[in-house]
C-alpha cells in the first residue's frame, strides 16, 4: 500500500504576475489562473482520488474547486496549508520592502527560516503547522491519491520538510510556477520524489505564463 501526495500551487493571480508579496491577501485568480485550474482537472480527473485538502484561502479554493465538482470529492479546508504572512510586507514589491524594510529583508534573505517577514511569518512556524496537516493525511489515508493544494512558499517548505532540506533554504533549492504539481510517494524508506514542479497539463500558452 502506497500514500502518494500530490503538491498543486495555486493557479495564476495579479500578484503572481507583478511579483508582489501576497500572503494572506485573499485574492481571486486571474482568468489565465482560473483556465489553469480547468486544465488540471482535467487532466487528472482519471487518477483515482482520496481525498483533496486545501488552503481556505479564496486563490487555492478556486483552483481546487475544478476537480472537486468534476470527480465530486468535498474539499478540506486546512488553515495550515495557507501561505506564509508576510506582515507589513503584504501588497509591496521586493523592491518596495527592501527600500521601506531593508534590514529585515536582508535578514530574510539570509534564512527565511529563521528570520520572519516585518511582522510576519518565521519558515519554521510554516513548517510547523503545515506538518500538522500532513500528519493528519497519513494517519487518515494510508494508500491512495491525496490533492494539497497550498502556496509557493509553503509547497517548498512542506517539500524542505519531507525530503530533509534545511527550511532556511526554501527559496535557493525549490521553485514552484504557478499551477505546478509536485509528486511525493510515501515508501517504505520515507518520502520519494517522483515528480517536481511539473506543468504539462496546461497548454503551451498557459505554460509560458510562468509566473513567480
Amino acid at each position: 500500500m502506497t500514500l502518494n501526495l500530490y503538491f498543486l500551487r495555486h493557479g495564476e493571480t495579479t500578484s503572481s504576475q507583478t511579483g508582489t508579496f501576497c500572503g494572506r491577501l485573499d485574492i481571486d485568480l486571474t482568468s489565465h489562473g482560473y483556465q489553469m485550474a480547468h486544465q488540471f482537472a482535467e487532466a487528472y480527473k482519471d487518477v483515482h482520488w482520496t481525498a483533496i485538502f486545501a488552503s481556505p484561502l479564496h486563490r487555492t479554493m478556486a483552483t481546487a474547486t475544478p476537480l472537486s465538482e468534476l470527480i465530486n470529492v468535498p474539499i478540506q479546508k486546512r488553515d495550515g496549508l495557507k501561505e506564509i504572512a508576510y506582515g507589513e510586507w503584504e501588497g509591496k514589491t521586493p523592491a518596495e520592502v527592501n527600500q521601506e524594510f531593508h534590514d529585515d529583508y536582508v535578514r530574510w534573505l539570509a534564512d527565511p527560516g529563521w528570520n520572519a517577514p516585518s511582522e510576519g511569518e518565521k519558515g519554521i512556524d510554516i513548517a510547523r503547522r503545515s506538518s500538522e496537516v500532513l500528519e493528519e493525511i497519513e494517519q487518515t489515508f494510508t494508500d491512495g491519491n491525496v490533492l494539497v493544494v497550498s502556496h509557493k512558499s509553503t509547497i517548498r517548505i512542506m517539500l524542505c520538510s519531507l525530503l530533509g532540506i534545511d527550511i532556511g533554504r526554501f527559496r535557493d533549492r525549490i521553485g514552484m510556477p504557478v499551477a505546478a504539481v509536485s509528486i511525493i510517494t510515501m515508501s517504505k524508506h520515507g518520502p520519494l520524489i517522483e515528480v517536481m514542479g511539473d506543468r504539462s497539463h496546461l497548454n503551451q500558452d498557459l505554460r509560458d505564463r510562468y509566473g513567480t
